[in-house]
């Protein structure tokens, strides 16, 4: 009961009076009929029914996984009879992501749940070649063919642990997981990543990114190794590749490890990036830098993305890396072997590990047989190699050289790297003389006598001469 005060009452100042009319408004706000949101008597005429009364089903998606998401649903609305419409939804609690059921209860209809309709939201991401696409990251479909109809909701979380969630609203819980079940196989066929170059990168904890590579094309005329090293090289990874078919029919496992081992500088990345492009139709995971933490996520994206072919390279400076990390710490390389571990063996996936310290490797891998097949060493160049390398270094440029055997006999010990170093720096001896492609004697004689003699002992090192005879 409302007690209603005369203004003639000499008690009744005028805050009294605003805090009576206060409680009268609230009084009336209370046992007035809620009315139902405009977001919820959509859902309801949509579905034919109370939508609280109807099963949700949903699953979470790796932040990574948006544009695979957005593709295999817009692939999934585009069915043929299939019809959808589309809104956003709006909320006065911004730090909170609401979920379908929430939307969907009656309760959504009481003062301050602040859920309506709203714009839907669009986020630019990246594809490959520095292409975007533009994904819903939160909307609300109305999904309709013939009797059926469902509610499918995109929803990014928000916070630190940034992911997915993908919400399916039916009047049977079988149709939900059905549609749910479409869309994952969809994103996994159709998977933006697949037969691409890629790297997880962690930006900031608990994020994860995908980024696209482009290698450079490199022939085979261009990987300078000693005789038949190449042709067995190439048959444990590319033939194997092109006859896994056969292989598979005839029970052979796929998964396999290659390990490069030699001095640095003698082109063990070269040959790993000459691999992966003999192979397009393999989607390449390279871990580098940050994502050298992720190898658990990056054996699943390999396993997901198969055939695919991993790539480690200086693992054995992950290695020795290992020896100073403090107790409880992620040791990468024994990680990298567990996974291995974890992989089925027809999974078609290949580990291509580059190391210039084997030694270092070695208890590891030999406490582990069968996680590396093969191991290959890939050496100094010898004679043969080194008039190769001359060759092929010395492309566009005009070589008048008179004493090639006599630089060939004194870079023995160098490695291919030295060896582009020494070109490239005879080049510029030549350019800065004015006698423009033309390379003769004395500019690869100040070339190496600048690179092994007055750079010393550390420019040697670092460009893999170390061996080089005095």
């Amino acid at each position: 009961m409302v007690v209603v005060t005369k203004m003639t009452d000499p008690k009744l100042d005028p805050s009294t009076f605003g805090a009576s009319f206060q409680a009268f408004l609230e009084q009336m706000t209370a046992q007035a009929p809620a009315q139902e949101p405009e977001i919820r008597r959509r859902i309801r005429e949509h579905l034919g029914g109370d939508p609280a009364q109807m099963p949700v089903v949903s699953e979470q998606f790796a932040k990574y996984e948006h544009p695979n998401l957005h593709l295999a649903l817009q692939a999934y609305l585009g069915q043929p009879e299939r019809e959808a419409e589309l809104f956003g939804i709006t909320s006065t609690h911004e730090m909170f992501t609401a979920r379908l059921s929430q939307i969907a209860s009656p309760r959504s209809a009481m003062p301050g749940a602040g859920i309506d309709v709203g714009p839907v939201e669009y986020v630019n991401l990246p594809l490959d070649q520095g292409r975007v696409i533009a994904c819903v990251r939160s909307g609300v479909h109305l999904v309709r063919r013939g009797e059926q109809r469902l509610v499918v909701y995109v929803s990014a979380s928000a916070g630190w642990r940034e992911s997915l969630t993908l919400e399916v609203m039916a009047a049977e819980r079988a149709e939900a997981e059905a549609v749910l079940a479409e869309v994952r196989n969809t994103m996994r066929a159709r998977s933006i990543y697949r037969g691409h170059v890629i790297s997880l990168d962690q930006p900031q904890q608990g994020t994860i990114d995908v980024r696209f590579h482009r290698l450079p094309a490199i022939g085979k005329d261009e990987i300078i190794l000693p005789q038949g090293l190449l042709e067995r090289i190439e048959r444990q990874a590319v033939r194997f590749a092109e006859l896994r078919g056969e292989l598979r029919a005839m029970g052979r496992h796929l998964k396999r490890g290659m390990l490069l081992h030699g001095p640095p500088g003698t082109g063990k990345t070269l040959t790993a990036m000459y691999l992966a492009g003999q192979m397009p139709d393999r989607t390449v995971i390279l871990l580098t830098g940050r994502g050298m933490g992720l190898i658990e996520q990056s054996c699943a994206l390999a396993r997901l993305l198969e055939p695919a072919t991993v790539i480690l390279e200086d693992v054995d400076l992950v290695a020795e890396e290992r020896t100073r990390q403090c107790a409880g710490s992620n040791a990468v390389l024994f990680e990298l072997l567990n996974q291995m571990d974890g992989l089925s063996d027809d999974a078609d996936i290949l580990f291509i590990l580059t190391t210039n310290r084997p030694d270092i490797l070695e208890p590891a891998l030999a406490a582990r047989p069968g996680r590396i097949d093969q191991a290959l060493e890939v050496p100094l160049p010898d004679e043969g190699c080194r008039r190769r390398l001359f060759e092929l270094y010395g492309r566009g440029l005009e070589l008048r050289l008179s004493q090639l055997d006599a630089f060939v006999a004194r870079t023995k010990g160098v490695s291919a790297a030295f060896l582009r170093e020494l070109l490239r720096k005879a080049a510029l001896f030549a350019a800065d003389e004015g006698a423009g492609r033309v390379v003769e004697d004395r500019h690869i004689d100040t070339a190496l006598r600048e690179l092994a003699v007055e750079g010393g002992k550390l420019t040697q090192s670092l460009l893999g001469a170390s061996a080089m005879s005095e």
